[in-house]
């Protein structure tokens, strides 16, 4: 009890580089005190002192000292306090800082045999984004000009946003629209102009059904494939006993079934094309727009 009592009072500067710590001696498998100078800026003195205390002070059986390495190695005690030692977590940190490969020594190995799929973000002004926080975060209406595929040209909406979504392609911001009376997706690309702030709005998240409601997405590997290939799948997507159930927001339904790249209104005439299905969909189409 003590010992998390101390981690949840680690100072935030600290609890950084106890986590480059753990990751660098746990997937990298050797931490020296140059990570920790060439990741912060830090002195030796300091790197050294930063080792120590993690060690001393939160995880004494973490990490030892291996001469012919000159540096820490991971112990096989280890368990770690300041990060998700799944490979998911550590695919997704490559994933999230590809770009900032040269600055982390320790990562080094990792990041030059990783090659990570870059898809250019929809364009977001800045103009555009810091009302739109602003609007969130104080609960305020907005006007701006927004164009669709239905209506190319610019149109006046009133929106209370209340949520930035990113579906993995393109930023959204979850909004009531007062032209719909209902709440709505815009996708920041499509927003011109600079939104104007407008008095508080009285639809915000707490009165947002579809974000309110939690809601179930079981995929399943296509019937018509054959038990072994089946089989694969399952494995593919970590699916257990068949099956892999997402927990989502009615309101993102329509998101998770295309990162998943499933169409509601295709099925491929190939079961190997189409790999997964929605076990569900029927549940499900109450959240789906066409």
């Amino acid at each position: 009890m003590k010992r998390k009592q101390s981690i949840e009072h680690v100072r935030w500067d600290l609890a950084l580089r106890y986590r480059l710590i753990e990751t660098v001696a746990w997937w990298e498998g050797r931490l020296t005190t140059n990570h920790l100078m060439q990741s912060f800026g830090i002195s030796r003195q300091q790197a050294s002192k930063d080792i120590n205390t993690y060690i001393g002070e939160h995880a004494p059986r973490n990490l030892t000292y291996d001469k012919h390495l000159k540096g820490y190695v991971p112990s096989k005690q280890f368990r770690p306090l300041f990060i998700d030692d799944s490979a998911d977590a550590y695919l997704h940190l490559l994933n999230q800082n590809h770009e900032r490969a040269p600055h982390i020594e320790g990562l080094a190995l990792a990041y030059a045999h990783t090659e990570v799929l870059k898809v250019p973000d929809r364009s977001v002004r800045p103009d555009v984004l810091r009302p739109l926080l602003r609007a969130c975060r104080e609960g305020l209406r907005l006007e701006t000009e927004y164009v669709s595929l239905a209506n190319p040209a610019p149109e006046i909406r009133l929106i209370a946003p209340h949520t930035l979504i990113y579906t993995g392609m393109r930023w959204h911001v979850r909004a009531y629209c007062e032209k719909n009376r209902a709440y709505r997706d815009f996708v920041l690309s499509r927003l011109r102009g600079v939104p104007e702030l407008l008095d508080t709005s009285d639809f915000g998240r707490e009165q947002d059904e579809g974000w309110n409601t939690q809601v179930q997405v079981v995929i399943e590997p296509d019937p018509r494939l054959k038990p072994a290939q089946k089989a694969l799948i399952e494995v593919d997507y970590g699916m257990q006993d068949g099956r892999l159930v997402l927990d989502t927001r009615g309101a993102l339904v329509q998101y998770v079934l295309q990162r998943y790249q499933i169409d509601q209104n295709k099925v491929q005439a190939k079961a190997a094309a189409q790999q997964i299905v929605a076990a569900n969909l029927e549940e499900l189409q109450r959240w789906l727009y066409s």
